[in-house]
């Protein structure tokens, strides 16, 4: 049996606080409902949304930070105490993957209210958590409904949209590592998850200098190619569809880093690098993120270039029962670093 599990209701539009109390009647939902978001996300969104629940349902609230298992069993505990029904996450991916991992864990759905167009988290069922001094995928459900408001979504820095075209553009190289997985693993292999992805990285990779304005049309194209990629990956029944060896170089960079950065900035150089490996245009791809202002050089994401090349050689552990480009043995030092080279990452 193959389960596919998608969101309900897509709401995406501008000024669509309002709307929250709509979409979960809609839904049937019931009171109470927990509103989850950061110090930060509060102050964009999180208070608004607050106060329209309030207007039809019992609201209770918490703030969180970084996603790691100390705040998802922290949103997890507030959850059983307060008997809630539903949740609502509002921010960017931490908040989200938070939320999604606690309300799977305490069987009740939850709503995503994304503040940035970062990364394929706002409508995956995956959740990125860091735990035990590692950052790894973790299998939830997607959200009941997502809301993308593009008023909110545009006030967050330029460089989340670009690290969400980043994250979009992964795709390239997660699909050709998940064909070489089928090939040489007899790995389940899906055409349409994998022309779903394909095509949203292409629409992105096309449409880049529109995004690079960061106005209303440009962060609409990048919120449906992360969407349209989450729905990918319930297709798929995996995150195979958008995760590759370029996110386990991302999450590679997650272990070696107290501070990295941004996971759609790491996972476009990444993508550059592992599209060199495959043998593919690399020099587009490393294009399309310098058009829409994303780094494409260690310089540029602020990450040592040695850290850079021992990620590379370390990435093929992270995930071992996932087959990639890097094989069972990973890059050698020597390999690493010429590969960085040559695509001008270091």
């Amino acid at each position: 049996m193959h389960l596919m599990e998608f969101p309900r209701e897509v709401v995406l539009g501008n000024n669509l606080i309002p709307e929250v109390v709509n979409v979960a009647k809609r839904l049937k939902l019931e009171s109470p409902v927990l509103v989850v978001y950061g110090p930060k996300t509060k102050e964009i969104a999180g208070k608004d949304v607050e106060r329209e629940l309030k207007s039809a349902f019992d609201v209770h609230s918490v703030t969180v930070g970084e996603a790691d298992i100390e705040n998802a069993e922290k949103v997890l505990a507030k959850i059983m105490d307060l008997g809630v029904k539903w949740a609502i996450a509002v921010g960017g991916g931490s908040i989200i993957d938070v939320t999604k991992l606690a309300s799977y864990k305490s069987g009740i759905p939850f709503v995503s209210f994304p503040t940035t167009a970062s990364h394929d988290g706002i409508a995956s069922a995956n959740a990125s958590i860091k735990g035990l001094g590692s950052k790894t995928s973790v299998k939830a459900r997607p959200p009941l409904a997502v809301i993308a408001d593009i008023d909110v979504i545009k006030t967050a820095p330029r460089r989340y949209l670009a690290a969400g075209v980043g994250d979009v553009i992964s795709n390239i190289t997660a699909v050709r590592d998940w064909r070489l997985a089928h090939k040489i693993r007899g790995e389940y292999f899906s055409e349409y998850a994998a022309a779903l992805s394909l095509m949203s990285a292409k629409m992105v990779m096309r449409d880049a200098e529109i995004i690079r304005l960061g106005e209303d049309e440009g962060v609409r194209k990048v919120v449906k190619a992360l969407i349209s990629s989450g729905v990918a990956m319930s297709i798929a029944g995996s995150s195979r569809p958008a995760s590759g060896a370029e996110h386990l170089f991302s999450h590679a960079l997650d272990m070696l880093l107290d501070k990295p950065a941004l996971h759609g900035e790491q996972t476009g150089i990444g993508t550059i690098i592992m599209a060199y490996l495959h043998g593919i245009n690399w020099k587009r791809i490393k294009e399309t993120l310098k058009t829409v202002g994303a780094p494409t050089t260690a310089y540029e994401l602020g990450i040592d270039p040695e850290i850079i090349v021992e990620a590379l050689t370390i990435a093929h552990t992270i995930r071992p029962e996932r087959y990639t480009i890097l094989g069972r043995d990973g890059l050698t030092r020597e390999a690493a670093e010429r590969a960085a080279k040559i695509t001008g990452v270091i």
